[in-house]
């Protein structure tokens, strides 16, 4: 739609038919030129009338055209939504052999904790309108597998694209968290979190997760860290089924420690149900902000006004200036006709 930054001055546009209409004080004139016929003095009053009438209307359109430029047209786009809250949100994934353990159930189907993982966090992920994600893969080091963004479409495909074995087969838990306070930007009233997500120990790596954790807090990052993995599962053996802990070597007491020491929290996947849960416990201690703040686009209009004024105010003194010739050679065609 189109809007007038100052649409008061609109009120100006009758102002030339005011004028016009105001009543003029009668002064008696005298002939400065004498016509020698009746024929001449009536092809001047003609042109003359002509010309005030042109006049008149020429000069009204550009008053109004330069009042229109003058009270700022614009053109307001549809409303697009920006972020509202300046929460940044890195995400870093455990991709260690032990991600590959069949404990997880998807859907009625036995899976993998990775296969589990992608899926319930993919859904985590759109949820986060607002946020800026970042996506770390680590295993026997760790990787900036996207940036922080607004795009969570891209967030999440990079996440479905992950492999295991693509860093190693060890955790390198310290030098997540590392990279991830790293990433974060210097902004003072930015909300930074780490959402940590691992089913191992931290066994490789060149920071140790206890150095990871007072740099994190030095900078304001608050840690919520994941431990996956099934409490027991039946694993086939020469004597038949029997059951085992695979979540045996996760180190719930250092997860534990490193969401304490940021502010976080620890919270236990088991199975799907259980994630699911703590993704949603995470929107409402990580709120996403409901009132969307909207900017509509605008574009700026006054030149079209403008110009148009220009020229044709252009064109009006040309002919000023070619019309006098024309009306001479007129006029003297008359004369000569006329005496002859």
């Amino acid at each position: 739609m189109i809007s007038f930054y100052w649409p008061y001055l609109l009120l100006a546009l009758p102002l030339p038919l005011l004028i016009y209409w105001l009543p003029a004080k009668k002064k008696s004139t005298i002939a400065a030129l004498k016509m020698p016929t009746m024929v001449q003095v009536n092809t001047i009053k003609s042109q003359y009338k002509e010309n005030k009438k042109t006049s008149l209307i020429v000069l009204s359109l550009v008053w109004g055209l330069t009042v229109l430029a003058a009270s700022r047209p614009q053109w307001l786009g549809e409303p697009v939504n920006i972020p509202t809250q300046g929460r940044e949100m890195m995400v870093a994934v455990d991709l260690s052999g032990s991600m590959q353990i069949e404990d997880m159930s998807l859907h009625g189907q036995t899976v993998d904790r990775l296969t589990m993982l992608k899926a319930l966090l993919g859904d985590f992920i759109e949820r986060r309108n607002g946020d800026r994600l970042g996506l770390i893969l680590f295993a026997d080091d760790a990787y900036m597998q996207t940036p922080m963004t607004y795009d969570r479409k891209t967030v999440k495909q990079m996440l479905d694209e992950a492999v295991l074995g693509l860093v190693g087969q060890k955790t390198a838990i310290g030098d997540a968290i590392a990279l991830a306070v790293k990433r974060f930007t210097a902004k003072k009233h930015s909300n930074k979190v780490l959402l940590l997500l691992t089913d191992g120990q931290n066994t490789a790596g060149k920071i140790t997760p206890d150095e990871a954790v007072e740099l994190a807090a030095a900078n304001g990052v608050k840690i919520y860290t994941v431990g996956i993995g099934a409490d027991e599962m039946l694993q086939r053996s020469l004597f038949g089924m029997r059951r085992v802990n695979p979540s045996s070597e996760l180190d719930e007491k250092m997860l534990t420690n490193i969401a304490e020491k940021t502010q976080g929290r620890y919270f236990r996947a088991r199975n799907s149900q259980e994630m699911e849960e703590i993704y949603q416990i995470l929107d409402a201690l990580e709120p996403v902000e409901q009132e969307q703040q909207q900017m509509r686009p605008l574009t700026a209009l006054f030149y079209w006004p403008l110009a148009l004024a220009f020229i044709i105010s252009l064109l009006y003194l040309l002919w000023l200036t070619v019309a006098p010739m024309i009306f001479t050679k007129d006029l003297k065609a008359v004369s000569t006709k006329e005496h002859n």
